[in-house]
């Protein structure tokens, strides 16, 4: 039996509506829907089975993250590392190895070369333009020279952190004075940036970072400007706020108060990772002596029997040319003889006067008769 498509009045009226017929049932050539448009990248995507899984306790996550200023000039170099929830981590290395651009990058001031950063899970590689606000939202930044407002208070400087991130009233007067409350401020609220010395103007630069409790705080040169002991004040501060369970990252050239605190020291040098220490110093440890003899037996495993047997030939030829060690000659020591008790000249001989030192006569004259 025809189907009506079949038919010449169907096929007139397929020609008389303008449309072609087309094949019906199995014969009917799929429709493929449009490919989605995807906005232009300045880093190519690498394939998504390339990376490696997501930690699900790091805030931050490295994986070869190299930043690449000119053909020859790297400002980080296949870093890669992890810090995970609660940690404090110093960032530590000579000028120009690479702190800054590193810091750069987490808030995405900067997008690398190559590799993937990640911040609480999050592929920064992903993110749109448009979604960088709200990341910084949830990354607190301390920058060396303050970046104060010198026309507002102490107590508007750190409400507008949450002004412009939507904050009510309520929330700013219950969040700010308790904030100034933890750095120490409470008894500053209406002074000026000028008015205030460069520690306390530091820690309105915390106080204004953390107002909003975010999970991760990175401080670049938070004491570069201070004196020692305003150092120790801000490095407490920032350790109680560790202590609440944020995050914190510092990049210092503090080295006193790196090997005082003793956390974890993550080290830089012409933008590698040259040392990861958990409880580390500013500076790492002279070899000791036994580290020393170790390195020494894997020295010598490591060369040819034929610089050993020459060491050998060498050691024993300058063992024949040594002289004979002589005896030491045997010395007697002699019983030194208990010295004579000396006399005491401040004291007067037995029998004398104590006021004029001569002796007192033993038998006292007789008396004369006559003078009876």
């Amino acid at each position: 039996m025809a189907s009506p498509s079949d038919s010449p009045s169907g096929a007139g009226s397929d020609r008389s509506s303008g449309r072609s017929a087309r094949p019906s049932g199995p014969f009917r050539r799929p429709v493929r829907p449009p490919a989605p448009l995807r906005a232009p990248s300045a880093r190519p995507e690498a394939p998504r089975g390339t990376l490696p899984p997501a930690s699900k306790t790091a805030v931050v996550e490295f994986r070869g993250v190299t930043k690449r200023y000119g053909a020859t000039d790297f400002g980080l170099e296949q870093a890669t590392f992890s810090i995970e929830r609660g940690e404090f981590v110093f960032l530590v290395g000579a000028t120009g190895s690479g702190k800054t651009t590193l810091m750069r990058l987490l808030i995405k001031e900067l997008e690398p070369t190559a590799g993937h950063i990640r911040v609480a899970g999050r592929d920064l590689g992903e993110l749109s333009r448009r979604r960088v606000p709200y990341l910084r939202r949830n990354i607190g930044t301390v920058f060396q020279d303050f970046k104060l407002l010198p026309n507002r208070t102490v107590h508007d400087n750190v409400a507008y952190a949450l002004q412009v991130t939507g904050g009510t009233r309520r929330e700013i007067r219950a969040k700010v004075p308790e904030i100034l409350r933890l750095t120490g401020l409470s008894t500053k609220l209406h002074h000026l940036p000028d008015q205030l010395s460069g520690g306390e103007q530091q820690r309105v630069a915390i106080a204004r970072a953390f107002v909003r409790h975010p999970p991760l705080l990175l401080a670049d040169e938070p004491t570069g400007n201070l004196d020692p002991e305003t150092s120790v004040g801000i490095m407490q501060l920032l350790y109680r706020i560790n202590r609440t369970g944020t995050t914190v990252l510092v990049a210092t050239h503090d080295s006193a108060m790196v090997d005082k605190m003793r956390r974890r020291v993550i080290e830089l040098a012409g933008g590698r990772i040259v040392r990861d220490e958990a409880t580390g110093l500013y500076a790492p440890i002279d070899e000791t002596t036994r580290e020393f003899a170790a390195r020494l037996r894997s020295d010598l495993a490591s060369k040819p029997d034929v610089d050993r047997a020459s060491a050998r030939e060498a050691a024993a030829k300058s063992t024949e040319r040594r002289s004979p060690k002589t005896p030491r000659p045997v010395v007697t020591v002699r019983p030194e003889r208990p010295e004579p008790p000396r006399y005491d000249r401040s004291r007067p001989p037995r029998g004398a006067s104590s006021q004029t030192g001569r002796r007192k006569p033993t038998n006292p004259p007789p008396k004369d008769s006559k003078s009876k």
